[in-house]
């Protein structure tokens, strides 16, 4: 009888040790924090990526609508003086001119419908490359040529740089040519147009390649 009565004892035993041993381990993995493999669901990387690539897509369009208008608002001091102070009469047309045309181009690319650029690259309208490739041109250009307006500026008079070649790298340098602006100007203001010009001048560049490729 106590034989009997023992063995009944340890299979209940073993019984709710195993129902507890089967709790704990559904309890364990809630309290450490680690979710099962079926809590994430596959949708959550493709939800995620989708937000990544609308991030990029209004950053970029941000971006080159500043910078193009900055590109149009430097080409308006040419038209207003028309070349008196540039070192060849005739040369404030090509400037108004180039400028002009980058900065409409990244306007129109700021505000143009995403299907419409996908469909002159010939990409998918949720290709990442349509905007993420021109805003890495937009940002290179736009550091490398703060820099040489930051040089251009500073540059003493000694120096004697090249009117014309420091132009076509600053547009702005013609405030250099009549006056000294002050180093809060140069680093807040002119140095930042510079850089805000030749990014939507990258930008322009991005997508010309863009369109370029697609048919090679």
């Amino acid at each position: 009888m106590e034989d009997g009565a023992g063995e009944r004892g340890l299979v209940g035993s073993s019984h709710a040790g195993g129902i507890l041993a089967v709790a704990l381990a559904s309890v364990r993995p809630e309290q450490s924090g680690v979710l099962k493999p079926d809590v994430l669901k596959p949708g959550s990387a493709v939800r995620i990526r989708l937000m990544a690539g609308r991030a990029i897509r209004i950053t970029s369009r941000v971006a080159f609508l500043l910078c193009g208008l900055t590109s149009l608002l430097t080409a308006a001091p040419y038209v207003m003086m028309q070349g008196a102070d540039l070192p060849v009469q005739s040369e404030w047309v090509i400037f108004v001119v180039a400028l002009a045309l980058v900065g409409i181009f990244s306007v129109t690319l700021a505000v143009l419908p995403r299907s419409w650029i996908a469909r002159v690259c010939r990409k998918d309208r949720d290709d990442e490359r349509l905007f993420s490739a021109p805003l890495k041109l937009l940002g290179g250009f736009a550091a490398i040529f703060y820099v040489l307006a930051l040089v251009a500026y500073f540059a003493p008079h000694s120096w004697n740089l090249n009117p014309q070649i420091m132009l076509l790298l600053c547009p702005m340098y013609f405030v250099k040519m009549t006056i000294d602006p002050s180093p809060v100007a140069i680093f807040f203001l002119l140095a930042p147009m510079n850089a805000a010009v030749f990014g939507a001048a990258g930008a322009t560049l991005g997508f010309a390649l863009l369109a370029f490729r697609r048919q090679h």
